[in-house]
């Protein structure tokens, strides 16, 4: 995909005019100033390290600062001097020295930038932003190519600092969900490059360069188990939450930690390992026209469609090969119209059997499978306890997604089904620890804590709360929990009422949005309780919001930026400059999807 042009004025570079807020202004004034000043500074002082390099993150759920630490260790490892902050951390003293820039993005939602990179974008991209024809850097971004803003966020950042005339030092690398070994790749080629750089050797030689034998240890120690070595965990408890009668199923589920060492905190996430359905299984491969014995790189197709591979979100390798190879039908059609939007629509709720049904003739090899089809991937859940109060133990909170079924063939959720139908009690499924160490409870236990969590969002407000109960916290907590109907959607009603009585929650808002004929959301009960809310954040309060991303989490976002301009009275503008400055001091947090 092409990212955006940008076209950039004939000024001076500190023409920071007022396009940009108080907060941008100085932020970029300050950034501007320390890029240039770094041209002037000598750094081949005693002692000190020949170059100095500024390694900036963007993430959502902790894969990117991961790697921004390992690349600050092969820095210092091969005698360089290196800092790291997130994206919207990186203040002007912080960049006082800069000349090299190595930034580690991820993409959020619809081709956005993660939480803690939107005040840096807003920055470097208006218009009115200085020439940095000084600066090299480079990329890293990772990305889900199952979307098609695959990368966007990496792409945008490689391109507008390119347009502002800095040099690369090493192309951008886009990195699909299986990200360690490309990403290791440019790991090593930024050092060699930078230490080619204090060599005064030409980067392109950096090849001649000694790299790190290995990537740096990490500051804290790893466990053992990962995405790709999972930790084998029994499940012990799986019981349903919603009641009769509700649209949904959500279920209590609990993972042993057993002897794994897993060490997780309040506000991480568990990754886990799913399985595809059995009928799916055989559906697809009688599609195929294959037996479950065929041997695929030697193993049973049957096992490797079970264990391996993605089958109900297609992949665009199989879009593109089946629409060649049946080009009188629908997909053919949509694809032809190019029209992101379209094809978007028509995809919802299909899978890769529908696929194979809807493009009669285009016969493919099972040998073609493991080109065509996604490596399975684990599903990330937030969890929904705390280690103060469950140390051995593992809680997740998930709503089982079924659809389709009226129209004879129900479509399931991988891993949510997986989990509420195939893995009983007992019966083991691999998980890993996905930290999010941006969404935690506040380090201050006096200070307050707003939640906004409908649905299944309640889960890691669950965790806090049971943290906050475990560790004497003395800071108020107030939580926005909604679904459609109390009746049949009111989950953990029972402990929602226990810590009120405990005096653990001071306050619960709850928005049944079917339960009368107006409907309410939680957004509603947000703008209704302004002049409170208000007073919590003026009181120091963290604001959380967790759940759905594409409406719930920016509805919410519009009413907390109303709720600002309604109670200060100083318009919009004095209101996202209040946001902004939320996000900055991690006031304002996000575990979105």
């Amino acid at each position: 995909m092409s990212a955006p042009t940008y076209v950039l004025p004939e000024a001076d570079s500190s023409a920071l005019i007022d396009v940009f807020t108080g907060d941008q202004r100085a932020w970029l004034s300050g950034f501007l100033a320390g890029l240039a000043a770094s041209q002037a500074q000598g750094s081949d002082a005693p002692g000190v390290a020949t170059l100095h390099a500024t390694v900036l993150y963007g993430t959502q759920t902790g894969n990117c600062e991961e790697l921004a630490e390992r690349l600050v260790g092969l820095l210092r490892e091969s005698g360089l001097g290196a800092d790291l902050a997130a994206l919207d951390d990186a203040a002007p003293d912080r960049l006082a020295a800069a000349s090299h820039l190595l930034v580690i993005t991820s993409t959020y939602g619809e081709g956005e930038m993660p939480d803690n990179a939107e005040l840096f974008w807003e920055a470097l991209s208006a218009d009115t932003a200085a020439r940095l024809e000084h600066l090299q850097f480079s990329v890293l971004a990772l990305g889900d190519s199952g979307y098609e803003d695959f990368c966007r966020a990496g792409q945008v950042l490689d391109t507008r600092l390119e347009q502002l005339g800095a040099t690369r030092l090493a192309p951008r690398v886009d990195c699909d969900v299986d990200f360690e070994e490309p990403a290791s790749a440019w790991l090593a080629e930024v050092v060699a490059r930078l230490r080619a750089v204090a060599d005064h050797l030409d980067p392109a030689d950096a090849a001649a360069v000694p790299a790190a034998a290995a990537p740096a240890a990490p500051s804290k120690p790893k466990s053992r188990w990962n995405k790709k070595n999972p930790f084998p965990s029994r499940l012990v408890a799986n019981r349903l939450l919603s009641g009769p009668g509700s649209a949904k199923e959500i279920r209590h589920v609990e993972f042993d930690l057993a002897d794994s060492g897993i060490e997780y905190a309040a506000g991480d996430a568990l990754n886990v390992m799913p399985r595809n359905a059995p009928a799916l299984v055989d559906a697809v491969l009688g599609a195929l026209g294959a037996t479950p014995d065929t041997d695929v790189d030697g193993a049973p197709l049957a096992a490797r469609m079970t264990t391996d591979w993605e089958i109900s979100t297609p992949s665009k390798d199989l879009l593109k090969t089946l629409a060649e190879r049946a080009p009188e039908s629908e997909l053919a059609a949509v694809l032809a119209r190019g029209e992101r939007e379209t094809l978007d629509a028509w995809l919802w709720g299909r899978d890769v059997l529908d696929l194979l049904h809807g493009c009669d003739g285009a016969r493919i090899d099972p040998a073609e499978l493991p080109d065509l089809l996604r490596p399975l991937q684990p599903r990330a859940y937030s969890i929904s306890s705390s280690p103060l109060a469950s140390p051995d133990r593992i809680h997740l909170t998930v709503a089982a997604v079924r659809h389709g079924a009226e129209t004879g063939r129900e479509h399931q959720g991988v891993c949510s089904t997986f989990l509420a139908d195939r893995c009983l009690e007992k019966d083991s499924a691999g998980i890993s620890l996905q930290p999010n160490a941006a969404f935690r409870v506040p380090s201050d236990p006096d200070r307050p804590m707003i939640m906004v969590g409908p649905g299944t969002g309640i889960a890691p407000f669950r965790a806090f709360l049971h943290e906050r109960a475990a560790s004497a916290a003395t800071g108020t907590n107030w939580l926005l929990f909604g679904d459609q109907h109390r009746a049949s959607d009111y989950i953990y009603a029972d402990e929602l009422a226990e810590f009120t009585e405990q005096g653990v929650l001071h306050r619960l808002d709850l928005a049944f949005s079917r339960d009368q004929a107006e409907k309410i959301y939680v957004q509603t009960r947000m703008l209704e309780a302004a002049r409170e809310l208000y007073a919590w954040l003026e009181d120091g309060g963290h604001f959380y919001v967790c759940g759905d991303a594409s409406r719930m989490a920016k509805d919410v976002d519009r009413a907390l930026r109303e709720v600002i301009a309604s109670q200060r009275g100083r318009g919009s503008e004095d209101a996202d400059e209040y946001v902004a400055t939320l996000k900055r001091e991690k006031r304002y947090v996000r575990d979105v999807y």
